[in-house]
């Protein structure tokens, strides 16, 4: 379907995508899906690498997280305004292309780097560095992916009534029903649809951040398993193997979404239309960038990144934003940080990846219970509510350091961590309503860019930390 077509038949039959087909609700969520698994996969495996790369130590793992959260932190603006400003199409070739090629790469550094344990000190660093550098290029691709999928994909699809909300609800029930989660969903997961009511973005947002949370419970798992009865290099080996075969699957399920999607055509068209006419898309964002596929870098000039910044901090959800990111601020999560400690007090891969899977069960509970509050007691009260909640549960690993016995005491760790997570998932969804309520539509791609790299930035404080207590031991 040409872009002149798409355009009019939106205008000539408006209601006409209210009940899109299922094959491509399914193609959607499968190709998020997929995005999603690999990079909670890595997520988990890249401390469990580090740990057993230089053993002994958590340096390895703390300059990881040091590199991925600095990039994010410093980049993350950059990439949010050139999902804003580039076509659908262009976005999804980078981001899968750059995703997984970046994995492919650092699994064969880490194959490399566990075979040959004796390589002389050039050349180890080298593949270090190589790892590093995919990881961090990795990182950033996935955070324009879901920007992707959560700010264009989404809201084209979901432009229409509540109803086909609750059709696009069901499907995605369908599936996670199929995964056995009797359900009768997540950088950061942010659905950017406009003139919605309340309960229809929060079930939006709960689903959403199921599925993220669902590739966060089992592939863990998957990896830990591989790791503890088969070897490290098979888990590097399958990791490797995963992106190869999953990056054309991916691709071609996204595109898919974008053919069978008139509006998103529309949109691209828009754009192209503005390059070659030289006319800006309006936008309230102080910095106006060339968009679509004109070729132009300007978007990563420093004075685009202030834009960002300045497009950010006059909204009202600045606070909101802070507190949410100030979290992550934190070794109380089942993060690179706490799984290589863990690994290095003896605790097998696979128990560790339970208990992180365990996290994820309740943080999928906790995407149940937002919406139900939510619609009781307003979005303000249940984020203050969740908050506390979260707070008074990680009491518990405040006591596992009066502990004497090293492994009972981690075991009390995991189960604080792990039960904090139904206050912390409810917060987080919490500020994302109240951001998608009060960001303007034009501002949302700047504003999730800027907010993800502040995250990064509370994380990267919390690997600097790490890291300077290793040096000053």
């Amino acid at each position: 379907m040409g872009d002149e077509e798409a355009k009019q038949r939106l205008i000539e039959h408006p209601k006409q995508n209210e009940w899109l087909p299922t094959s491509l609700i399914w193609s959607l969520f499968v190709g998020h899906f997929l995005s999603r698994w690999t990079a909670r996969m890595w997520e988990f495996s890249v401390a469990l690498y580090m740990i057993n790369i230089w053993p002994d130590s958590l340096l390895l793992t703390a300059m990881y997280g040091v590199v991925e959260s600095a990039s994010v932190a410093l980049l993350g603006p950059i990439v949010g305004q050139w999902v804003n400003f580039l076509t659908y199409k262009k976005v999804l070739q980078i981001w899968t292309v750059t995703q997984n090629l970046s994995f492919i790469a650092a699994g064969g550094t880490v194959i490399a780097l566990l075979t040959f344990s004796s390589l002389k000190s050039l050349l180890f660093a080298s593949l270090v560095a190589v790892t590093f550098l995919s990881g961090a290029v990795a990182v950033l691709s996935t955070l324009a992916g879901t920007i992707l999928i959560e700010r264009e994909c989404g809201s084209c699809i979901c432009e229409t009534t509540p109803d086909s909300y609750e059709f696009v609800i069901s499907v995605v029930n369908h599936i996670l029903r199929l995964m056995a989660y009797n359900y009768p969903k997540k950088y950061r997961v942010v659905l950017m649809t406009e003139d919605q009511p309340p309960g229809v973005l929060s079930k939006m947002n709960s689903v959403l951040r199921r599925i993220d949370l669902v590739c966060k419970l089992c592939a863990p798992v998957v990896s830990g398993f591989i790791v503890s009865f088969v070897s490290l290099k098979a888990s590097a080996l399958f990791f490797a193997l995963w992106n190869i075969l999953s990056v054309c699957l991916q691709y071609w399920l996204l595109s898919s979404v974008y053919n069978g999607v008139p509006a998103l055509n529309v949109k691209d068209n828009q754009k192209r239309e503005a390059v070659s006419s030289d006319v800006p898309e309006t936008s309230t964002s102080p910095q106006k960038l060339v968009p679509a596929e004109s070729g132009s870098i300007g978007c990563c000039s420093v004075f685009s990144c202030f834009g960002a910044w300045k497009v950010y901090l006059k909204q009202e959800v600045v606070l909101p934003g802070l507190a949410l990111a100030l979290l992550f601020l934190t070794v109380l999560s089942f993060g690179s940080l706490m799984t290589a400690t863990l690994e290095w007090k003896g605790i097998p891969a696979y128990v560790i990846s339970i208990g992180r899977g365990i996290s994820a069960t309740i943080g999928i509970a906790a995407t149940f219970t937002y919406p139900i509050l939510e619609s009781r007691i307003s979005p303000l009260r249940t984020g203050i509510w969740a908050i506390w909640s979260q707070w008074s549960l990680l009491v518990i690993c405040v006591g596992s350091i009066y502990v004497k016995n090293g492994v009972a005491s981690a075991y009390l760790l995991m189960a604080g961590v792990a039960a904090s997570r139904l206050g912390l998932w409810m917060f987080d969804l919490a500020v994302i309503q109240q951001m998608q309520d009060q960001v303007p539509a034009s501002d949302r791609c700047i504003v999730g860019g800027v907010q993800n790299s502040i995250q990064s930035t509370m994380d990267l404080l919390a690997y600097l930390m790490a890291l300077s207590s290793l040096t000053l031991r």
